[in-house]
Parts: C-alpha cells; structure tokens; sequence
C-alpha cells in the first residue's frame, strides 16, 4: 500500500510540475520579509505586482516567491499596522530581494486590531480560519490580569466550552482531544494551567496564533476537528530587549537578544504563579502543606548559516503542581528542531524534528517518600516525529506544496505504586506503541481573476505495534451498551504488527470573487484521527487517558464541508461573514454504564463506538479601523451523537452541546495614554443526565434513569461580562522602556454560572435527593497587573 501511494503522489507531482512549468523568458524574485524593528519574519504579508495586476504572500517564515516575464515592475508591500512600501525593480535574470517593513507611528498603531493585509478574508483562499494578533489579545479583559490565548479564541465563532474553569476548547462540534495544539510545530497535549483557567502559552513569546476551523490544508493531519498553530517569536534580531510583568496571579519575565551581529537571535520567556506563597500564611492544619503553583519555561533560538539556510530551535516545559496530602501533578515539554532551505528561486523546504512529551501523575503523599502508606500513579504520551514540507512557487498563479510526516508514539497507560504497611507493591500497564505516517500533495491555483482553487490529497498510514498485548473481545451474547466478553489475551513481541489502518483524506476549496469587496467560498476536508482521550467524567481533567487505535479501537474519521459569504464595507473598514457548515464523525468513543478506565487492562471491552454529526451556522462582523474596534459573533449550531445501546438507540445531543453562543469583543483606544476594553459572553447551558426515579435501599435513595436518557435536559443558561482599562506610562524602570497597569474586573455583575448540575442524597435525610448546582466562579474578580518593556 505505501509504495503505490509514494508512486501516485509522485505521479501527481510530476505532472503538475510539467503541466504547470513556467513560461521561456521568465526570472523568479524571492526573498525574506521581515520587521524592521526587531527583525522577525512576517507571515501573511501582501507582495502585489502593479504592472502585473497579480501577488503572493509571504509563508510562515516570511519567505516570498514570484515568477514574472522579465521586466520594469513596481512591488508594493503592504500589512496593515505597517507603513505600505513600493519598490521599483527591474528583473532581467532571477533576482533575491529582502526587504524590511516599518510599523506605522505609535499613535495609529494603537488603533490597529489586525496584522495583515486589509482584504485578506475576502481575497485568499482561507475559509473558516481566525487569526487574532498579539496586540488584540493583550487589550482584552483577562482572567485575572492575565493575558490568554485559549480564552481568547472562545470569543470566535464556532468555538466553546462546557464552562467556565474547563480545560481545553471546542470546536464546532468536535472533543478537547480532536484539536491539533502545535506549538512552533510540535503537538501540547494539554494546553491548559492550573485546571483551564490559564494556557500554557506565554503571551510575551508568542508570535502568531491562527486557529483552522474548515478547510484544513493537507499539511495538517492528525485530528478531525480544528488545527490550532501558535509560532514562537524568534527573538529580536536588532537589539537586546525585556519585558515582563508583574500580577495578582503570576509574574513574567522575557529577554531577547541578537546574537551573531544579526545573523540570528533568541528569546527565552518564564512565568511563575504565587499563590501558594501569598496564601501560605492564612493556612493552617491539615491544608498548611498544601501546593497548588504552576510555571512554565519557552525558549527559542535562530540563527542564519547562509543566504540559503536557517535553522531555529525552541523548547517548552510547563507543570502544575496541586494538592494537600493527595495531589496531582502534569506538563508538557516539547523541543523543535526546524531547517529552512532554499533550493532555488522557486523551491523553499522547512522540515522539522520534534520531541513531545505530557505526563500526569498522582501522589498521596508530595513530601515524605519514607511514608509507610502511600500511592503514586504516573502516565504519559510521548512522541517524535520528522516532517519535511517542500513549497514549489510555479507561477503567480500556482504554487505546490508537498511533503509528509512521520510520527512514533510511546503510551505509558499508568504506572502505579502503593506503600502499605512499608511493603511496596508495584502495579500497572504495559506501554502501547505506535506509527503514523502521512504524506500529502497540494495545489493552490489561480483560474482566473474571479475564482481560485486549493485541492490536494493526504495518505494516513497507521501500525499499531507490539510488544505488548492483543486483546481479543466478543460480542455474542451481549446486549447493545453493555460490557464485551474478554475472549483471548495474545502476547506481542516488539516491533510485530497488531493492528494497520489506512485512509485517503481528500481536501478542497474554492474562492469565487464576486466583486472586489465579496467573495464566496466552498471547502471540504476529511481527516483521520489515530488517538483518543478517554474520559467518563463531566469535564475532562489532566489525568485522562490517551489511548492508540487498536484491533478494538477504530480510528476516528471526519468529513467536513462548509459554504461561506465574506463581504468587507467602508473600504475595508468592517468585514463580514456567514458560514454554514456540516459535519460528519464516525467511530465516536463512549461507555458503557460504570466503565473501569483506571489501570484496567482489558479497558477496550468498556468502550463503546458511535456515529456524530453537528451543523450549524456562524455570524461575524468586525471593526479593524478607528479608535473603536472589535467585533461581534454568534454561533447557531447542534452537536449530536448516536452509540448502539445508548438512549434507546436514537440521536442524543452531545455533552458539549450548545445551541446559541454570543460573543462582543469591544477596544476604544483613545489618543492620549487610556485603552479601554470589554467582552460578553452568552451561551446556552449545555445538556445533562439526570434521574427519573430513585430506589430506596436501607434508607439511602439511589438514583436512576428508567427511561436511559441520555442529556435530555440542560442546565441553566450562562453570560459573562468583563471590562479592562490599560493606563500606558512614559517610561518603565530606571525611566527606560515603557510600561503599562492593566486593570481588569470578571465577572463585572457577579453571575453565578452552572458548570454542571447533579443530584445526590441530602446531608440530613440520605433517602430523599436534591438537585445541586456547581459553580466555579460566583463572585467578581478584580485584577491589577503591571507590565514593562525596555
């Protein structure tokens, strides 16, 4: 199977290139875009060609590459927050050019929402994909002070969560674990602090963040509902800078640095919660050792061996540490390894190396490790992967990109250690082992003025690998929605193939210019996911499990297709969109009725595999100009699963289900020192189980569900809205630099929001049952925060 693969797609290479080769008396100009100010690379950025009427963009590196008849032309360079350039340059034989943009005055920059082009929603191929810079994130309101990634991508259509303090995000109807997290490339398995209240992303390191709804490029492959691509900056390339802050939870602290006389440059970011230590004299007794702190480590480095190869390196360590007596602790470490490589005028290669790792543990006790009685239970995912991606720029009207991507995964399922008596008894699970391969081929072409096309196609490949185990179950005899009978248990040698998957994963798109302000687009992608998160609980916690396909567990498969309008008003001021889409899940996890998924060997007879689909529709209108900007979304939408044995057989919504979602993102700049800013939130309540009846068993009620329901209620509504107001002062430490206070109120009208309701036994008459609503935040949460930068 995979060498007639390898041989389709290099069919299909070779004859795009032949078909696709340029014109005779033609010369390519190419070269790097970056930042003026601080010599990072500029992705997205506009290269348009007057004389021509034709343009590309920048990559992620900040790399370009036209192909034009030789010839006198005027570039123009254009990204919004940065003063246009037009170059005049006359191309007689292939031509490098690198340029420098520079960030229009402090004043207008204030006002600037958007880093890239004007018309970029209505132009490129892109559908269902959202980019929010740096500087809009760091305006919002924020838990706590702090600024935050994931929060402030659950502001965007289409993307939710089943409450406040969750962990993880979803995207129009897909799970936490359906999510692709890379970071500088490499997958974070968790991406959330101290239980979802914070990312795991450092705003002071972070350079880009751009979230794939729809229309995933085949690239991208490995999960079935949404790719979220956050880059690192590289690090100032022209002088040595910090910044930082100090606030109410955690405080910040980043240096970058050229290095090499500008041949390249680094960046290292740490932050550090306090809570532990400002609470530390207020407890007493049993809770006077307790831990609850998290930190986090980001480092990267660049450096620039010659006009035609550079290499950059970036790393990530984080961990949470919580508990008294019996605490949790977990993090995530990833390391990149990427190489760019220009062929020629036309061929660009970056191809990546990357580490990652996420573990989770729990201990009874975090300090005396001589404790006669204790428990300790460890897991982890870890992987390595290599991923060449080539980019061949045919023509202005064409560009290929190709490549794949190799990864090996290494499950620990838990490790477990009880202490009893001082006797140590060692319990546990073997490893689980894995392969995923992929390869991919794609063209993004230009038909004509009105219509552009982006196609290619993906080939997953996946084993499933000893040593280890081969669980064989049997469903004779077994009712729908019960536990399967263990039949067979096989003994693996290492390396020996268990299980092999396989799956073509198509995708396309089109644009269709109506006008020069509009446009309509179409895309459909189909994805397979390989791994799962198994988790039988409200909310998912770090100490879920991951788990391979298997014999037993199928991989997951995603088909998506999605139709959208994209208007842009007031030349460029407001821009608009409505999408609707459809989509289409298939071996959907769930369980059986009190599934075992703690240290259980045989846990692939409680799983249970279903059907999903979700539909909806999203709205979005926003301002990018003026001294008042932001923008406001809804998302229309149902997410709903179907599992043989399960709610009589019928549809049921999802857990993660929500019908309406309101989102208003608000910032007023005003022109002296004063930035104000605001968000709303409203959201339908998410669905729940509840019983219809109770046993009465030696005077305890026992719940139960005659009817087998599943999420045919829903917990109250919830809304939320908070306010920040930034003062901006003259000079930071030692009157250098610049500096800001950050003041931020959540919750402003103290709503107490359902994250779940459940019912249980009074405390004063265990025979009768009481319904209880749980919430995490009920109460207004006021913030100060100071930030730096000299």
């Amino acid at each position: 199977m995979r060498n007639s693969t390898m041989k389709i797609i290099n069919y299909l290479i070779l004859f795009t290139l032949i078909s696709l080769s340029t014109l005779a008396q033609s010369s390519s100009l190419s070269g790097y875009i970056s930042d003026a100010e601080n010599g990072e690379g500029m992705i997205g950025l506009s290269v348009y060609v007057k004389e021509a009427k034709t343009g590309t963009q920048t990559n992620a590196y900040g790399f370009y590459s036209i192909t034009l008849p030789q010839g006198d032309y005027t570039l123009v360079l254009t990204y919004l927050g940065y003063e246009t350039l037009e170059k005049n340059i006359s191309l007689t034989e292939n031509q490098t050019l690198n340029l420098e943009m520079t960030s229009v005055s402090s004043a207008l920059d204030e006002v600037v929402v958007k880093a890239e082009r004007e018309d970029q929603n209505v132009k490129s191929m892109e559908m269902s994909v959202n980019k929010v810079d740096m500087k809009t994130i760091k305006k919002m309101p924020a838990f706590m002070g702090e600024v935050d990634v994931i929060r402030s991508i659950q502001f965007l259509p289409g993307v939710s969560t089943v409450g406040e303090g969750a962990s993880g995000f979803n995207v129009r109807g897909g799970g936490i674990d359906q999510n692709l997290v890379l970071l500088d490339e490499a997958p974070v398995y968790n991406s959330s602090h101290l239980f979802g209240f914070f990312s795991v992303f450092n705003p002071d390191a972070v350079k880009d963040v751009k979230l794939i709804k729809g229309g995933i490029p085949a690239n991208y492959g490995g999960r079935i509902s949404s790719i979220l691509d956050v880059r690192m900056k590289e690090g100032n390339s022209k002088k040595a800078e910090f910044t930082g802050g100090v606030g109410t939870i955690f405080s910040r602290f980043a240096f970058e640095s050229p290095i090499l006389k500008e041949k390249g440059s680094f960046i290292v970011a740490l932050r550090r919660s306090y809570i532990d230590v400002l609470a530390k004299p207020f407890l007493k007794g049993d809770i006077k050792d307790s831990k609850f702190y998290f930190y986090d480590f980001t480092a990267k480095g660049n450096l620039k061996i010659n006009d035609k190869n550079t290499v950059f390196l970036s790393g990530y360590l984080g961990r949470d540490v919580f508990g008294s007596g019996f605490g949790f602790n977990w993090g995530n470490t990833t390391t990149s390894l990427r190489w760019n490589h220009i062929f020629n005028e036309k061929l660009f290669m970056n191809a990546t190396v990357f580490y990652s790792n996420y573990d989770y543990l729990l201990d009874t006790d975090l300090n005396d490790e001589n404790d006669q009685d204790s428990f300790e239970w460890k897991s982890n995912i870890e992987n390595y992967s290599i991923k060449p991606d080539f980019q061949y720029f045919i023509n202005p009207k064409n560009t290929l990109s190709f490549g794949g991507q190799s990864i090996y995964y290494n499950f620990n399922p838990g490790q477990a250690t009880a202490v009893s008596g001082g006797q140590r008894i060692s319990i546990g699970l073997e490893n689980k082992y894995a392969v995923e391969s992929g390869l991919y081929v794609s063209l993004e072409q230009k038909v004509n003025e009105k219509l552009s096309l982006q196609y290619g196609i993906r080939y997953s490949d996946y084993r499933y690998l000893g040593s280890g185990t081969e669980v064989i179950l049997n469903e004779t005899g077994v009712e729908p929605g019960d536990r399967k009978n263990v039949t067979e248990v096989n003994d693996i040698g290492k390396g020996e193939l268990i299980q092999q998957y396989g799956n073509w994963e198509p995708r396309a798109s089109a644009n269709y210019s109506i006008n020069s302000s509009s446009s309509i687009k179409v895309s459909y992608n189909r994805l397979a996911q390989y791994i799962h998160l198994l988790s039988n609980t409200t909310a998912s916690s770090p100490l879920d499990v991951w788990t391979p396909s298997s014999n037993n567990i199928k991989p997951q498969i995603g088909d998506q297709i999605a139709l959208g309008y994209f208007k842009n008003f007031d030349n460029n001021t407001y821009e608009a969109s409505v999408e609707v889409y459809y989509k289409k899940l298939q071996n959907q996890i769930d369980y059986v009725r009190n599934a075992d998924l703690f240290l259980n060997p045989t846990v692939e007879a409680d799983l249970l595999s279903g059907d999903g689909r979700a539909y909806g529709a999203e709205f979005y209108v926003k301002k990018n100009k003026g001294k008042f900007n932001g923008w406001v979304s809804y998302t229309l939408a149902r997410t709903e699963r179907q599992v043989e044995g399960l709610n009589n057989n019928d549809w049921f919504p999802a857990r993660i289900d929500k019908l309406h979602n309101v989102s208003l993102v608000g910032i007023y700049d005003t022109e002296k020192k004063w930035n104000f800013s605001a968000t709303f939130n409203l959201s339908s309540g998410t669905p729940a189980s509840f019983p219809t009846s109770k046993f009465i068993w030696q005077d305890i009620a026992l719940p139960h569900n005659y009817t087998d329901a599943r999420n045919s209620y829903r917990i109250p509504a919830s809304h939320r809205l908070d306010l920040a107001a930034t003062k901006k002062n003259k000079h930071a430490l030692f009157k250098k630099g610049e500096s800001e206070w950050v003041f931020s109120v959540y919750n402003v009208y103290n709503r107490r929001n359902a994250f779940s309701v459940y019912v249980r036994q009074k405390e004063d008459n265990f025979s009768q049952t009481e319904a209880v609503r749980y919430s995490v935040f009920a109460s207004i949460l006021p913030a100060v925060t100071y930030n730096f930068k000299f």
